[in-house]
């Protein structure tokens, strides 16, 4: 099949995908989370199992790419039976009404959602030519952000005051998956190349065989963690009245929490994630990746220093733009660096330590928020995003064009 045939294939499944993506995004985000709380009355583990299945996703990466690899599947079969099996249990939810199956099975869809991104990630390395490999993706991703927005408004008003109609939302978030899984099952992808030995996190290696590698996953933990932990606390700091966020002296309402939290981002993450996808694709990496950890940083500080307005509504923007260059950044940087054959196996060690960070980053944030200000909180976030920025200066002559693939395979076979 010829690159311009692949190209127009996977882009064309790739947008049906994205379609999929946009309804299941407002499971992770809101749905699933919201129905343990409002129907089931879920306890603390309980909610918090049902919010960490995409980390425990992506924990589960590495040994899912190393068995995909070991069986000699193709990655989009492997990425659409994870849909398949996402589909079956939201299924099986709907059916059998208990907590415990709705907690163990909502765990489980969010997590196969998370496990099929490295393998994707190998399709966008096999298919996407490099020049475009960035714009591609961002146009899907305006897809899936759109539809996600839409599909919230129309089945949050479906089940406003109406919560008992939740098994038919969990069928349509399983016909989203079967949605999903048709459209990878279509595109054209190949077995993961092997590399020899049998253990389950064997792509660990990585890690210590290429420098460069562990030290841009370094500045990832720490930028990551101090961007996860303000994350929860958005809401936090704009709806408990202690505070002292008004508008016109009153507290905000839960339509101006939305509005500040979800809407105004959104928008702004919508109308750049083309800008970012065309920059991906022609700037050095590592000065596009410094330029968004200084948009998150500034963000968080504005965000979380302002009692007024103006100033929410910039952080807001703020956050919004940078989420959308972090959206394609954090989804293609490997493609860049690591040897093609090899693509999934970075990816899912960067997902992996993505899972650390999910898990532990608002656990930090709720227990700090307990002993210090949201001031302090937010002022030890940005400054473990600053300290991530800064090692990746030394950095930006590797950026320029990412490595090429035959000397990196010479690296790290040494």
């Amino acid at each position: 099949m010829s690159p311009a045939v692949l190209r127009q294939k996977t882009y064309y499944y790739e947008r049906w995908r994205a379609v999929a993506s946009g309804v299941l995004e407002t499971a992770g985000t809101t749905f699933l989370l919201l129905i343990a709380v409002r129907w089931f009355g879920a306890g603390a583990w309980a909610k918090a199992l049902v919010a960490g299945g995409g980390s425990v996703g992506f924990l589960l990466s590495p040994w899912l790419v190393s068995r995909v690899e070991r069986a000699g599947w193709p990655v989009t079969r492997a990425a659409a039976a994870l849909a398949f099996t996402g589909a079956a249990v939201l299924i099986a939810m709907a059916t059998i009404r208990t907590l415990p199956v709705y907690v163990t099975g909502a765990a489980v869809a969010v997590a196969c959602l998370a496990m099929a991104v490295p393998l994707m990630t190998q399709v966008f390395q096999d298919n996407y030519p490099e020049h475009e490999r960035g714009r591609l993706f961002s146009r899907t991703v305006m897809i899936r952000i759109a539809v996600a927005a839409a599909f919230s408004e129309v089945a949050g008003r479906a089940l406003s005051g109406r919560i008992e109609r939740w098994p038919a939302l969990l069928l349509i978030f399983a016909l989203a998956f079967l949605l999903a899984g048709w459209a990878m099952s279509r595109c054209p992808s190949r077995p993961l190349e092997r590399s020899g030995g049998t253990h389950p996190f064997k792509a660990m290696r990585f890690v210590r065989e290429d420098p460069l590698f562990r030290r841009t996953l370094v500045m990832w933990m720490l930028m990551g963690f101090g961007n996860l932990m303000m994350l929860p606390l958005r809401v936090e700091y704009l709806a408990n009245e202690r505070h002292g966020v008004t508008v016109g002296g009153q507290p905000l309402s839960v339509a101006g929490v939305a509005f500040l939290t979800g809407v105004i981002p959104n928008l702004a993450r919508l109308l750049m994630s083309p800008f970012w996808g065309w920059l991906f694709d022609r700037a050095n990496f590592f000065v596009l990746r410094i330029a968004l950890n200084l948009g998150f940083a500034i963000g968080i500080g504005t965000f979380f220093t302002s009692d007024h307005l103006a100033g929410l509504v910039l952080a807001a923007v703020l956050f919004g733009v940078s989420n959308a260059g972090g959206d394609v950044a954090w989804s293609l940087w490997v493609t860049k660096f690591a040897p093609p054959g090899r693509v999934a196996d970075y990816m899912s060690v960067h997902t992996f330590f993505t899972g650390v960070r999910g898990i532990l980053a608002p656990l930090a944030a709720f227990f700090l928020i307990e002993h210090c200000t949201v001031g302090q909180v937010a002022a030890l976030s940005v400054g473990l995003i600053l300290a991530g920025t800064l090692l990746l200066v030394p950095e930006i002559p590797e950026g320029r064009r990412g490595r090429r693939a035959d000397a990196l395979v010479e690296e790290v076979s040494e």
